[in-house]
Order: C-alpha cells, then structure tokens, then sequence
C-alpha cells in the first residue's frame, strides 16, 4: 500500500508514529520511553504494511435532527430538512435560522439523521398540508394551537402520548389518537430515500435510522436505530415508536423482527444515561423483574456501544461517585430527569449509580460473575443530538441544540425552547470516531459493533489503544505499530482473557497497553493521558483507579498521592483565546498495570485531555460583547474516551 492509498486519515496513524520525538511517556517508563522516542524520530516515511487493519479513523455524527422531529419543528426549525444536514456535514454551507451561513470547518466522514419515530413528521406535515394529515382530528387541533402560536399545548399532548405509553398494557388500549401506518410508512421512505441519495461509498456515509423516544416516569430510555443497510431492505420497515411499549425489550424484539425478516443488521444506541435518573443501567427490568441471563444477552446483542456525550451533558461518570477523579466534574447535568424532574440530594449517589458509564461498566463486571455475561459491555462513542441539522462540535462554531440556542446576543441567557433548561448549560458535543477499513455503511456500521471506536467532546484527536501481555517500548518505534497492535494484542473494545495465559503466566503477568494519542492538527495541545481502571475485588466490591500514564511539559507525579500537578491554562478569557506554549502534539506509552490480579476481573479504558480552552459561552461573551453568568466555566478541556478493553479471568 502507498502513502497514496492510505489516504487523509490513514496518515494520521503516520502521523502518530513519525513525529512523536516529542512524545513524553511517564511513571516507571519514563527513561525506555525516551529511547523509543529517539528511535521513532529517525524513522522514515513508510507506508503501513498491507495487513493493517483497519486504516483509517473516520469521523462522523450518529444523532441529528431535522424538522420531521416534533420537538425540532415546535421549536423553530420550520425548514431544515435532512437534505440540509447531509449537506452541512459534508462541508456545504447553509443558512442557519439566524440568516447566518454556517459551515464546518471541517466536513465528517458519516452522518445519520435520527429523526423521533413518535409522531414523525406529523407536524411538519399538518403545517406542510402533505398526506391528508392536516384535515385529521389531529391536525386541525395541532393546526389551530400552531397559528394560535400555542406551541406548549402541542408539546403537552406529544409528550403526554409518550408518558401514557408508559403503561405495561401499551397504546393499544389507551385510545391514543395516531396517525395510520401507512403515513409513517411514506415519512419513512422519503428519509430512506433521502439517506440514499446522499450516500457516497468511500467518500461519505449517509445512514437510514431513526430515535426511539422512551421516558418513563420522565426519565430518559431513548436509543438511537442504525441501519446497516440500503433502502432494498429498510424501505420497508415502520420506525418502532415508544408509543407501542416504552420497555426496550420491545424496541430489541422489533430490532429481531427485522433481521429474521429481511437479512440485515440494526443495532440501538442509547444515549443521555446522565439523564435517567438510574434506570439506564438498573439490575431491574423495566417489568420488574431482577436482570437475568436471557436479558443480558438480549441487551448486549443489540447495545454494544453507548452514546456517552452530547450536548445534553457527558455521561462518563460524576464527582459523588468517582470522588477521587479530578477530571470527573465535567459538563455534569445533574440536577433533573429528561423531564426536569428534580433528583433529591440523598437520592444523587444512588440515582448517578445508575446513571453514568463508568459506574455501570463496573455494575457489568459483577453481573457477569453472577449470569454469566455482561450485560453492560459497551463501547463509547460521542454524538451531537443537535435540532438545527448542523453538527457542529467545536466551541468556537457552536450551533446548539434547538433553533433558540443558535449563536445570538440572547442564547447565553435564554432557556432552550423557551421553557427547557438554560441554553449555557449546554455542552459543545460531541462526534464518534470509528476504526475501520474504509468509509462506508458495512465498514463502519462493523466497527461499532466490535466497538473499535471511541467518543470525543469534539477534538478529533486521533488515539490507539492495543491491549496484549508482549507490549514492549520497541513497539513504539516502528512505523508499523498498528498494525503490531492487532498481532500481539486486541484493540479498544476487544477482550483480553485469562484463558490465554499458562499457569505459570497467570501469576507473573500483567496486561501491557500500548497508547498513542495526536492531537487535532487545528485545535489545542494535548495535557495527559490516562487509563480508567474498574475490577470487581475479591470481597465483591466494585473498584475502580485512574492512572496517569503519559503527560506533557515534564511534570513529575507526586510521590505520595501519586497525582499529576495541573498542565496550567493560557486561556484569556477577554479575548476568547489560548496558545500552544503549554501541552504538547503527542503523547504515547507502553503501560503495565500495577495493581493487576489475575484472577479478578477488569475493564480498562483511555481518557486523553487537552490543555485548557475557551468553553463556548466564553466565545459568546466576547463576540457578542457580554458578561458571563457566574454559573458557567469559562475554559474547558475538551477530552476524548476509548471503548474500553475487559480483562476476564480464568475460569476455575
């Protein structure tokens, strides 16, 4: 394969390699890894062998919405359609609602329109006078209340439909007023059509999925759908609403209907688990009953990755039970449900337990000692969930999530649709990075189902994560050591397993990580590297430790606490600006666990963090020429989180 060949990303694997003279590898591997550096840096240009696999990382946004979503179109966004965001995610300008013309700075490599399968376009349609829907019962009241501009008594009834599905007996038996099947049947093959059309094998991904819109009790349960497939097979599936059941298990049968119907391949993702007040990760099913084997398998058949953040807040964990991670106070919305239900303070600890990521991959540890399989082995990728069409990720070009929270003088002080929460609590989130062997439906929709991906804030900070028991810091020094990576070991979302070890092994051996991060080539320097530690203790506690393992600026951790002192801030918060005097491009390391047992078992995952940057309400302030509520952060360090790697013991 030439550097031709590889491409605009697969350089970037290069780039990793090649320049990391200023690589900086700390704890006990700091002076091997100073030679590895001198190493790499003498390198030639070379292609990666022809075996690497995959090559590439691809970008892209798996959760979006257009003026089909009741919520969008109530909110203002009256003409953009998905059209519009296939458009702007491939780097086409737009005219945002606002009359300003947005663009990325960058265009993405895959996007999927996930419009809500509840009551889809239904009021576009009523106000479009499209499929009859507005001479309905429906649509004359929907009609009426829109040009009354009484948009909360069409909120009301949709979000009331949604919480009367909540009942065990499901829609049939509650008289909820709802378009036919065959109108959403039409909806749903103009956006099958309109993902086709879009939809360039090698050089852009449009996928065909929707979201279903689950919140019991108002807490949130939605997962987005991704199709695998063309229109020759998803043509002809309904969008499953969480009108006909509100319990996932549902959604999962459906999900098994399709496949056993047509051959092709679905998966469901979950998102904003931050906002369902502990039910997204409970050991209870929504029936009742206690998690068990069957459900487990079900669950893990059809979630293999979470979308961990968005601008609705970051899911990874929370300072009251991560308390000794400094990182772990990070764009936490925390205080309410999906419907703004407010959570007691006794009742945080508990609730949050059931609510973040790291927590639950802990959770799923211990209930794979009891069933069998784990039920929350999931992957990480981040998401937009942007309402405007334009997925924008990136601070300083931040359009929000509803048409209100585009850039304006009145957005910083301004609730989301007037009455949600406050538009400055909003988060400029976030993208999916997705390992495969080329930009296209399969490829990609493969990898997230292996989990070779991971979640960003936004950055597109380019990271490797190989775990294996051969690692070594010569590893580091070779132009092929991706491909090295997938020979000696599994990459992020794989399986490393006791079973592989002898004996005399099992006792002696701990687990090697080979880690290479790279910063975004347009945005900031990057501060450390760290490795995220859960294991299920051999009293049945649940633990978990941060390390840090590689850093910038020649930092020394301290020798008691074993803490890493802050990388500092260049941030001017008048001017909305930083520099790259601090930080630095690279950052790679050969770990080994220290405190590894073999017979316990383990997850491991990468957190990489940027140096200090201005939040996006920062920007705002300057460019609108405002004062910062004292409520808002005015620097962020933006970060990115692999999908982990599980460690599983020998069996007795």
């Amino acid at each position: 394969m030439t550097i031709s060949q590889l491409g605009r990303f697969g350089l970037s694997l290069l780039f990793v390699a090649f320049i990391s003279a200023s690589l900086v590898a700390c704890g006990d591997q700091q002076d091997t890894q100073k030679q590895a550096n001198k190493d790499v840096s003498s390198l030639s240009n070379q292609a990666l062998p022809s075996d690497a696999s995959p090559e590439g990382v691809f970008w892209g946004d798996l959760h979006i919405h257009s003026r089909l979503s009741m919520d969008s179109f109530s909110f203002g966004n009256r003409m953009l359609s998905a059209d519009d965001a296939f458009k702007f995610a491939k780097g086409e300008p737009i005219e945002a609602h606002t009359g300003d013309i947005a663009q990325l700075k960058k265009p993405l490599d895959f996007l999927l329109v996930s419009d809500h399968a509840e009551f889809l376009g239904v009021i576009a349609s009523i106000i479009d006078r499209k499929h009859g829907i507005d001479e309905t019962e429906l649509g004359k009241r929907w009609k009426g209340w829109f040009e009354e501009n009484n948009i909360q008594a069409i909120l009301d009834e949709w979000v009331g439909a949604l919480d009367e599905a909540s009942s065990p007996v499901g829609a049939e038996a509650q008289n909820i007023e709802y378009p036919p099947a065959s109108f959403f049947n039409e909806v749903w093959r103009d956006m099958v059509d309109m993902a086709e059309r879009h939809n360039d094998p090698g050089k852009f991904t449009a996928f065909s999925g929707y979201e279903w819109t689950s919140m019991i009790d108002g807490d949130n349960l939605h997962r987005v759908v991704i199709f695998r497939d063309g229109p020759e097979k998803t043509s002809g599936v309904v969008p499953v609403s969480s009108i006909e059941s509100s319990d996932p298990e549902y959604l999962w049968a459906r999900l098994e209907d399709y496949e056993q119907k047509t051959g092709g391949q679905v998966l469901a993702i979950p998102h904003n688990s931050n906002l369902s007040e502990g039910r997204m990760f409970s050991e209870t099913r929504i029936s009742g009953a206690m998690v068990d084997t069957a459900y487990a398998n079900t669950r893990i058949r059809w979630e293999p990755v979470l979308e961990m953040t968005q601008v609705k807040g970051d899911s990874e964990t929370h300072p009251l039970i991560s308390p000794q991670d400094d990182f772990a106070d990070f764009e936490n919305w925390d205080e309410t449900d999906i419907s703004r239900n407010s959570i007691p303070e006794d009742k945080k600890e508990k609730v949050f337990t059931g609510s973040y990521a790291r927590p639950a991959l802990k959770t799923g540890l211990a209930l794979e000692e009891k069933l069998g399989v784990n039920p929350f082995k999931f992957g990480m990728i981040g998401s937009t969930d942007s309402h405007t069409v334009m997925a924008t990720a990136d601070s300083d070009n931040y359009y929000g999530k509803f048409v209100d929270s585009e850039p304006s003088p009145e957005r910083l002080m301004s609730k989301m649709g007037g009455i949600l929460w406050n538009n400055r609590m909003l988060t400029a989130a976030g993208y999916a990075a997705v390992w495969a062997e080329e930009n296209s439906r399969e490829a990609i929709f493969d990898a997230i189902k292996r989990k070779e991906v991971y979640a960003t804030t936004g950055p597109r900070i380019v990271l490797r994560f190989f775990g294996g028991w051969d690692f070594d810091k010569a590893d580091l020094a070779q132009a092929d050591y991706a491909a090295i990576g997938y020979q000696k070991g599994v990459p992020m979302g794989g399986d490393l397993m006791g079973a592989d070890l002898t004996d005399e092994e099992a006792n002696e051996a701990a687990p090697r990580f080979m880690i290479t991060a790279s910063k975004d080539p347009a945005g900031a320097n990057l501060d450390r590297v760290q490795v995220v530690k859960g294991w299920l203790a051999a009293d049945g506690s649940l633990q978990e430790k941060v390390f840090d393992v590689a850093w910038s600026d020649a930092r020394v951790l301290d020798s008691e606490t074993g803490s890493l002192p802050p990388v500092g801030s260049t941030v001017n918060v008048a001017k909305a600006s930083y520099t790259n005097t601090i930080g630095t491009e690279n950052l790679a390391t050969v770990w080994t666990d220290p405190t590894f047992d073999s017979s316990l078992r383990a997850f491991y995952y990468v957190r990489v963090l940027e140096i200090p940057t201005p939040r996006w309400t920062t920007y705002d302030a300057q460019r609108f020429n405002l004062d910062l509520p004292d409520d808002v952060p005015v620097s962020i360090q933006e970060r990115v989180y692999s999908s982990p790697i599980w460690f599983t013991p020998i069996e007795e």
